[in-house]
């Protein structure tokens, strides 16, 4: 089951590259691989505490009040990831605080948590934002090693513009794999089972 939900989170409903979530500081702070890393570990710690939060008070939480409480608890662990990034990685948080500070307001974390953690079991909760987070993770990481490798060959792929280039073609390449694998698929289900011939 869970191997299901992380290939679905990762590569069939990613929040970056199929929902197109959270794409603001996806592309603003993955100039470098350690910057792209702080943020993914910072989302992801905010996403799981929030869900596994959220989830464990779905029944008691008032409909009229649920997108305030929901904010709420989410810029509580955000701001528990900045104070933590302060005190251990000063150097880091310098470079991309302010992407931190609007982890709260990122779409990507709030989706997951009206669509999921306030509709389902703690244990179901936990294994969707642990998939959810390694998806977007993993694009982060993905663009924060690719525009660090190609800046020095290639200066505009560390500017903003180069950052859209670079998410655009990975948008191209991961559609184009995609239509493959249905095409493939395809070609399976409509192939005819063998069958074995008599032996003479």
């Amino acid at each position: 089951m869970f191997l299901q939900l992380i290939r679905d989170r990762v590569w069939n409903q990613n929040v970056a590259t199929v929902q197109l979530l959270g794409l603001c500081p996806l592309l603003a702070v993955s100039n470098t691989l350690e910057n792209a890393a702080g943020l993914g570990v910072a989302s992801a710690f905010v996403l799981i505490s929030s869900a596994l939060l959220i989830s464990s008070l779905r029944h008691w939480i008032a409909p009229n009040a649920r997108l305030p409480f929901f904010v709420l608890v989410i810029s509580t662990f955000t701001t528990i990831a900045m104070l933590v990034m302060e005190a251990l990685v000063w150097d880091l948080y310098l470079r991309i605080a302010l992407f931190v500070q609007i982890i709260v307001t990122n779409c990507m974390i709030l989706g997951r948590i009206e669509q999921s953690a306030s509709k389902v079991p703690v244990w179901n909760a936990f294994l969707d934002a642990c998939a959810t987070a390694m998806g977007f993770a993993g694009v982060l990481l993905f663009l924060g090693a690719a525009r660090q490798i190609l800046t020095p060959v290639l200066p505009l792929i560390g500017e903003p513009p180069g950052a859209f280039i670079l998410f655009g073609l990975m948008l191209a390449l991961i559609q184009y794999f995609k239509s493959e694998q249905d095409q493939a698929d395809q070609d399976l289900r409509a192939a005819p089972e063998g069958r074995s011939e008599p032996y003479h």
